[in-house]
This record gives C-alpha cells, sequence and structure tokens, in this order.
C-alpha cells in the first residue's frame, strides 16, 4: 500500500494534503482507481464502522486526483459522502493550484447541482473569488446564498449592512425573485426581530441600493408566479414593505386583477384590497370591478367572497351609474355552495336593481336565480320576476359517491427476481394489504420451491438493511434484538424484516422457535389482542420457512379487505392433503377468522365439499362455515372525563379451538385495563388488523376507538386516517364504528375530518350509515367537549357538499335537538359561534333536501332578540322546514 494510500485509510488529511502538492496531474489520476475502491469498500461498511472515518479525508484525496471538471464535480457533490465532507476551506485549498477557467466551471457545475445535494455555499463562493466568474444564479446557490448570510449575525452587524456590503447584489437579487423554496431561510435569518428580509430589501430599495422599479416589479411577477404558500406569505410582506404608492398600484391593476382571482387566499386578499381601495377612489372604473368581482366570486374562500360582496355594495351605494355594469357579477354569487353568500348577494340585487333600467340585465340575473336555494328562489320571484319553482323542480334525490369496491388480490409473482422487485417496494413504503400479503404468500411459495434461488435474488434488497451484515458481532446483535423483542412488532414492515433476515440466515432456529411459543403477555395496551394474532402468524412463518417449509398460505385473502371466499380454502386445503404439508396452526386459525361466512349459501356449499376432505382441519372448517353468523358482543359506554369509549363483552366463538394468541380476541375489552406500556406507534399497523377481522369490524373499531378519540380531544394528527377502511370492511357497523366516525368529525386537523366524511359517505353510500345513532353520539361528545361544534360544523359543510344534503340533515337533526336543549339565558360566543355554523349547515341541507316538520328547542332559540349567526340560522332553518320545499 502507497504512503497515500495508507494515510487516506487512517484519515490523515494533513499528510495527504502534504503528500499530495507537487504532484502532476498524471500521478494524482494514478491514485484514481484505489481510491475508488476504498470508496466502494466504505459505502457497503455498516454504520459506525471505523473504516468510516475514512470519509472526510478520501473526499478530499478525491477531489485533489480527479483532473477532468465533471469528474471532480461528481466526486465533490457524490451523495454516499455527504454527511463526511471535507471542510470548504480545504478544498479551496487543494483546488487553489488549477486554472481560471477550470475553477469557473467546477463553480458553476457545482451551483447547477440539486439543493438537495448539499454543495457548500463557502465552497461555491470560494471558488467564485478564486475564479472571479460571474456569479452562479442556479436555485442552488440563490438558496444557499439566502441561507448562509441570515446565518452571519454573529459577525455583530445586521443582515442589511451585510446584504449592503455584497458584491453581487444586484444579480442575487433579482435571482432571488426567481427562486423557489428561498422562504424558510427568509424567515429566521437573523436574531434581531427587527433585521430582516423585509426591512433590509426596503431599506436598500430607498438607499439606492436596489433599483425601485425593478424590485417593485420582480416583487409582483413573483406573486404571479406562484409557487409555495410559505414563498408566497414571505414575498407579499416583501412588497407590503416596499410600501407602495398609488401611482405603482395603478400600474398593477392587472397584475391585481390576475391575483385576486388566482393566487393562494392571503395574496388574492392583498390584491383585492388595493384593487378595493382603488375603487372606493374612483380609479378603478366598474367594467374592471365586475371583471374583478366574475373572478373573486367564483372562489371557494368565504373571507374574500364576503369582503367582495361588501365592496360591490360600497361602490353601488356610492355610484348608481355602475349598477349596470357590477350587478351581473352578482350572478356567480347566486350558485356559491354558502346559501348565506346567496342570500347576501339576493339582498344586494333587491336594493339596487331599480337603478338599471336595462331588461337584458335583469333578464340576467332571473336566469342567474335558478340557481338559489329554493327559499331564496321564491324571494327572486317577486323582485327580479324569475321563473317560479314548478312541481317536477321540487323532486331531490340524494346522489351519493358510489362506494369503493373490493379488490381482487393478484397472484404471488411468479418469479423469484418479480418478487424481489415487490418486496424492495414493500420496504419502502410500508404498502397496503394486498401488498404485505401478496408478498408474504410469495416468500412462502419460492422458498419452498427453490430456497437459494430467492436468497439470491433477494440479496440487492437486503443488503442495506439494519440487520444486515458479514461482521458476525453486528449478526449477532440483530438476532439478540430480534430476540428480545419476540412479538413486539411496531409495523408490519418490522415483520417482514424477520422473515428476510431468517431466509438470509442472519437469525437463530432457536430464536425463531421461542419467538414463535412466547409472547410480552405481561405487556398489554388496548391493541395487543390484535397486535397478537398479527405477530404470531409471521413468527410462526418465519420459524417454518426454516424448519418445515410451507407450499404456500392458507390465510392469503381473497379480497383487499381481507375477506377469503370459502371455495378457494378448500381449495387450498385439498392441495395440502394431496401434498402432505403440515398445516400451520396460525396460519388455519387466520384463514378461518378470514373466509367468509356472510353467504349463507355460498358458505354451506364449502362446508360439505371441506367435510369430505376426511382432515382435521377440513371438518374444523366445515363446522366453523355452518355455525351461527357473527353476532356482536355485549357493550356499555363509560366516560373518562369528556372521552366516551365502550367496552364489549366476551365472544365464545373466537375463542373456542383457536391457538392461545388468537383467543384473546374474543376476550372483553375492557376501557380500565392495564395500558400502561403500547409499542403501535405505527398507524399503518390498523390496516392490518381489519384484515384480521373483515367480518367483525366491531371489535377492531372498539379496541381503536381511544386512538381515533385522540384526533379530537388531544389535537394529535393521522388516527382517522383508518376510518374509511373500517367503513369499507364488512360486518354491521354498531355503536363502536359510529362513535369512532364521530370522534373523526370533530378531529382538530383538516385531513382527519375529511378522512371522516369518506367513511361517512361510504356507509351511506352502502346503506349502513345510522344517521340517528351518529347524531345522537355528536351531540352527546359536543356537550361534553369532547367535539368542537365548529370543527364539525365544517366536516358536515364538506359531506354536504358532494350532495349527501339528506344524509347530513338525518344527523344533524338529532345532534341539534340535544344542544338547543341546553341554551338556557346567556350564551357564550364561542359556543354560540360553534352552534351557528352547525344550523347554517342544517339550514342549508333542509332547504335543498326539503326536510319538513319540527326540531325540538328550535323555535325557542329562533324566537330570541337580536340578529346573532346562531339566532339567524336559527330562524331560517326553522323557514326552511316550514316552507317544505324542495330543490
Amino acid at each position: 500500500m502507497s504512503a497515500l494510500m495508507e494515510a487516506v485509510r487512517a484519515g490523515r488529511t494533513a499528510e495527504v494534503v502534504g503528500l499530495l502538492d507537487g504532484l502532476t496531474d498524471a500521478e494524482r489520476r494514478a491514485f484514481l482507481p484505489e481510491l475508488k475502491d476504498l470508496r466502494k469498500e466504505l459505502r457497503t461498511a455498516p454504520w459506525g464502522h471505523p473504516s468510516r472515518h475514512a470519509y472526510s479525508t478520501l473526499h478530499a484525496a478525491g477531489a485533489a486526483c480527479e483532473t477532468g471538471a465533471a469528474a471532480a464535480v461528481s466526486w465533490i457533490a457524490g451523495s454516499d459522502m455527504r454527511w463526511s465532507q471535507s471542510s470548504a476551506a480545504l478544498l479551496i485549498h487543494i483546488l487553489g493550484d488549477r486554472d481560471a477557467s477550470w475553477l469557473a466551471d467546477v463553480t458553476h457545475r457545482l451551483a447547477g447541482r440539486p439543493a438537495s445535494a448539499g454543495v457548500s455555499y463557502e465552497l461555491m463562493a470560494g471558488l467564485v473569488r478564486l475564479s472571479g466568474c460571474p456569479v452562479p444564479t442556479t436555485e442552488t446557490y440563490v438558496q444557499a446564498w439566502v441561507s448562509h448570510i441570515g446565518q452571519l449575525w454573529q459577525l455583530g452587524d445586521t443582515l442589511f449592512e451585510r446584504l449592503r456590503r455584497d458584491p453581487h447584489l444586484a444579480e442575487l437579487m433579482a435571482a432571488l425573485f426567481e427562486t423557489n423554496d428561498v422562504a424558510g431561510p427568509m424567515e429566521w435569518s437573523s436574531a434581531e426581530n427587527v433585521d430582516g428580509w423585509v426591512d433590509a430589501i426596503a431599506r436598500l430599495t430607498v438607499e439606492g441600493a436596489l433599483d425601485r422599479k425593478r424590485t417593485v416589479d420582480a416583487c409582483v411577477a413573483r406573486l404571479l408566479r406562484g409557487g409555495s404558500t410559505l414563498d408566497q406569505r414571505a414575498f407579499l410582506r416583501v412588497v407590503k414593505g416596499l410600501a407602495l404608492t398609488r401611482e405603482e398600484e395603478r400600474e398593477h391593476i392587472a397584475d391585481w386583477l390576475a391575483l385576486a382571482s388566482d393566487a393562494v387566499p392571503t395574496v388574492a386578499s392583498y390584491a383585492q384590497a388595493v384593487l378595493g381601495s382603488l375603487a372606493l377612489d374612483g380609479e378603478l372604473t366598474p367594467r374592471r370591478l365586475a371583471e374583478m368581482s366574475d373572478a373573486v366570486l367564483f372562489r371557494s374562500e368565504k373571507k374574500l367572497v364576503r369582503a367582495q360582496l361588501v365592496l360591490l355594495g360600497k361602490v353601488l351605494a356610492r355610484d348608481a351609474s355602475a349598477a349596470a355594469d357590477v350587478l351581473p357579477a352578482l350572478a356567480f354569487a347566486f350558485g356559491h355552495t354558502d346559501t348565506e353568500v346567496q342570500e347576501r348577494a339576493l339582498k344586494l340585487v333587491e336594493r339596487h336593481v331599480k337603478k338599471v333600467d336595462s331588461s337584458e340585465v335583469r333578464a340576467e340575473l332571473a336566469a342567474a336565480a335558478d340557481q338559489l336555494v329554493p327559499v331564496l328562489r321564491a324571494r327572486a320571484v317577486e323582485t327580479l320576476g324569475a321563473a317560479p319553482v314548478t312541481s317536477t323542480s321540487t323532486v331531490y334525490e340524494e346522489v351519493l359517491p358510489p362506494a369503493p369496491e373490493p379488490v381482487r388480490l393478484a397472484p404471488a409473482p411468479e418469479s423469484a427476481v418479480e418478487l424481489a422487485e415487490e418486496v424492495g417496494a414493500l420496504l419502502a413504503t410500508e404498502g397496503d394489504v394486498p401488498t404485505f400479503e401478496r408478498v408474504l404468500d410469495g416468500l412462502v411459495r419460492h422458498a419452498y420451491r427453490d430456497h437459494k434461488t430467492l436468497v439470491e435474488a433477494l440479496e440487492p434488497v437486503v443488503a442495506r438493511r439494519w440487520w444486515h451484515s458479514d461482521d458476525p458481532e453486528y449478526a449477532r446483535r440483530a438476532d439478540d434484538h430480534f430476540s428480545r423483542t419476540h412479538r413486539a412488532f411496531g409495523s408490519a414492515e418490522y415483520g417482514l424484516d424477520l422473515l428476510l433476515a431468517t431466509l438470509q440466515d442472519k437469525v437463530r432456529t432457536v430464536t425463531l422457535h421461542e419467538g414463535m411459543q412466547d409472547g410480552h403477555r405481561s405487556r398489554t395496551c388496548g391493541h395487543s389482542a390484535l397486535s397478537r394474532a398479527f405477530d404470531a402468524r409471521v413468527w410462526e412463518v418465519a420459524y417454518r420457512l426454516r424448519a418445515e417449509p410451507l407450499p404456500f398460505l392458507l390465510s392469503t385473502p381473497s379480497w383487499s379487505t381481507g375477506l377469503l371466499e370459502p371455495d378457494e380454502l378448500v381449495d387450498r386445503l385439498d392441495t395440502y392433503r394431496r401434498l402432505g404439508a403440515r398445516v400451520s396452526s396460525a396460519d388455519f386459525a387466520q384463514a378461518l377468522l378470514r373466509v367468509r361466512r356472510g353467504d349463507r349459501a355460498a358458505a354451506a356449499a364449502a362446508a360439505e365439499r371441506a367435510s369430505s376432505l376426511g382432515t382435521t382441519e377440513g371438518v374444523r372448517l366445515a363446522r366453523w362455515l355452518t355455525s351461527e353468523s357473527p353476532t356482536l358482543p355485549l357493550s356499555r359506554r363509560r366516560a373518562s372525563g369528556p372521552r366516551v369509549l365502550l367496552e364489549f363483552g366476551e365472544l365464545l366463538d373466537v375463542q373456542e379451538d383457536f391457538p392461545a394468541e388468537f383467543r384473546t380476541l374474543g376476550q372483553p375489552v375492557t376501557v380500565y385495563g392495564n395500558n400502561w406500556y403500547c409499542y403501535h406507534w405505527n398507524r399503518d399497523m390498523q390496516r392490518h388488523w381489519l384484515a384480521i377481522l373483515p367480518e367483525r369490524r366491531e371489535l377492531i373499531a372498539a379496541r381503536i376507538v381511544r386512538d381515533v378519540s385522540a384526533v379530537a380531544l388531544d389535537g394529535t394528527r393521522g388516527a382517522a386516517a383508518v376510518l374509511p377502511l373500517l367503513a369499507e370492511s364488512d360486518g354491521a357497523p354498531g355503536e363502536a364504528t359510529h362513535l369512532c366516525l364521530a370522534y373523526g368529525l370533530g378531529a382538530r386537523h383538516p385531513e382527519d375530518r375529511l378522512a371522516a366524511v369518506d367513511a361517512l359517505l361510504v356507509l351511506a353510500a352502502r346503506g349502513q350509515l345510522d344517521g340517528d345513532r351518529l347524531g345522537t353520539d355528536l351531540g352527546q361528545l359536543v356537550r361534553s367537549g369532547a367535539v368542537k361544534p365548529s370543527r364539525l360544523a365544517e366536516s358536515m359543510r364538506t359531506g354536504a357538499a358532494t350532495g349527501a344534503n339528506t344524509s347530513i340533515w338525518g344527523i344533524l337533526r338529532h345532534t341539534l335537538s340535544a344542544l338547543l336543549a341546553d341554551l338556557d339565558g346567556d350564551i357564550k360566543p364561542a359556543q354560540a359561534r360553534g352552534l351557528g355554523d352547525l344550523l347554517a349547515v342544517a339550514a342549508e341541507c333542509a332547504e335543498r333536501c326539503g326536510a319538513r316538520g319540527e326540531l325540538p328547542h328550535l323555535a325557542q332559540t329562533a324566537d330570541r332578540t337580536g340578529s346573532s349567526r346562531l339566532v339567524t340560522q336559527a330562524r331560517r332553518l326553522r323557514s326552511a322546514l316550514v316552507a317544505g320545499v324542495a330543490a
């Protein structure tokens, strides 16, 4: 080994630099093959291995020995050395003796790399100074410049002073307005509150270091170009900081119109305010104002729409001649999804339509009145001469989104190479139930057919897994880790790792046997019954891969929901009988829990075939298929503060003749059991739990209701994502399913509420939604404080927007009956606001679906004095229920 390579391997950077000084390009290139070999060697070294300390020195040596600009850049920005790079100062010293044109080429190539490459700004800026080349204005360079210059507060000066001293200020500032993802560094760039980018740009503009017109134009152009909300918010602050003059605002009228139409809400609101100010000062023509209104009233943001209606009202009150141009724009508001917006627009038309002499304008408004809800349309008949509501238009039919259909599982991949590709994809994404089950079955099948070929195909996939190493000590620690966890799988991916490690002989047989026999029964939580059933099957599969491979799995589902067709299970048992294969107990137990029993005719036919097999499993399957249909256990509610939970009784049929780890599925579900330890941090496991009992979703719902309640009570995120899958499962949806749904509808985060709405619509489309039960649950949870009415109103409004007005009204009439009964005396503002929102959604649904009748306790609220949202919407709902006119 040469002295240079010995120093590189030892990590002696100073010695390496000394050895490289004075060498010719040819002499340096001669070391490249050895350096590249060392680089390959370090890539496969386990994390934390002593040899990895050579990375920093290797990084510097390779940069010095690569004499081509492209090759040098590829080495410097290599992803495998990103976290162990040499310092920028060292690289600049090493490259300092190169030709200026070569350095310029390297500089611009480095700046052209994606920002994710992590190229040091100090390195790029140092090479710019060294080569004298023009400063790069690429996205990577500008982002790095913004981040770097904002972090130099240790120098004791301000960001403004640092920017003013920058010799490339004009070029980089011009590029700043065209660069994405710079808002983050701009936000936290300085330690002083007053020293930020907004203030610095404004002062540089006043001082003349930046041309004002060019800066203003660049800011507005950046807002027009769009981008992330964070970027838009940052550059909007810059625009505000420049304090535009009225002349500058007039120059950009067309831009403000475009921003009010299409920009993110914060930017659109600013553009709307500028245009509104111009309009009220008479500097925006009525035709331009109408053009603006056409765009803004089409937006979904109610705040923008309402602000536009207020603006139109002010303009019409000041200038009667503007009515002919402005009033037709209000026709867009007639079709808005919020009926309160419709009513405000109609009031404006009613107030100012007399100022218009044109019959064409009146006819246009009358035609647009067809979009109004029935109660408002009846008013438009009188004021605008709109066509009256006919009997043919009063028939309302609820249109629900189609319920998702279960998908047939494709067979396991035929070749080991295809299977390895699916394993790699599954490890990268954690996948879904069908993907996991296909891969699991594929591993079993190919291990049975040709174990050696399977192991070879999997080698590239598992080479970088945490448990894979040729170091005996590292392998011992990996086995010890599996041994200590036994069944404590925190994710399906971890279970897959056990199977792959078993195939690669990284887990001892004694560890697999112990894992199959022992469980962490002392560490229990509400999910333990579900996790033990899942883990027991995986541990048993792993053991059989080593000791007695199975030809295939009996429990692989037929459908994406986890259901297994009885005829398919009989066919599999028959194949086992012909092959003389021994059935795995956990695999067979899971197959029984998945087999479809809801179709009694198909179950009976399959039972007859199963009994004729003459095997113990065939007789057991026949008895299971002909037993009584699954029933729900007895349940009772228990309250823990504002949280309402369920307790379930015992299910004997899930305990009889099942392995010990599956019997817990039928044991009682208690609220105050031993819940002190829970390792189920991965939400993706819930979808696998649903596939354990695909015809008994209530048993799953009862065990996850505490998790789902946290999205409403504790503001956690993600636990409601399982609700659509719960709605797609089979089995009668009972108290637990609807309680989970109620918590999801009151979740803090929009994505959780949206998942709950999806689940609600699926249940409604399948004819399984119990609106009375759900509405009563929601009333109880709102009264206890577990669900905030404003959040619930957002969920209900989203559901109604899909066309499910009848279903939403069926829920809210029970919720509102309970909440309105509590109103007595003074009402707290927050309570009134949230309840007013719920009443608004209920009124809109009632108007659209033509609901009739009385709502208990509504009259006493509607008869209150005042014009608060609560009282106004109560009156509106009462009018809708009395009118009983369908959309």
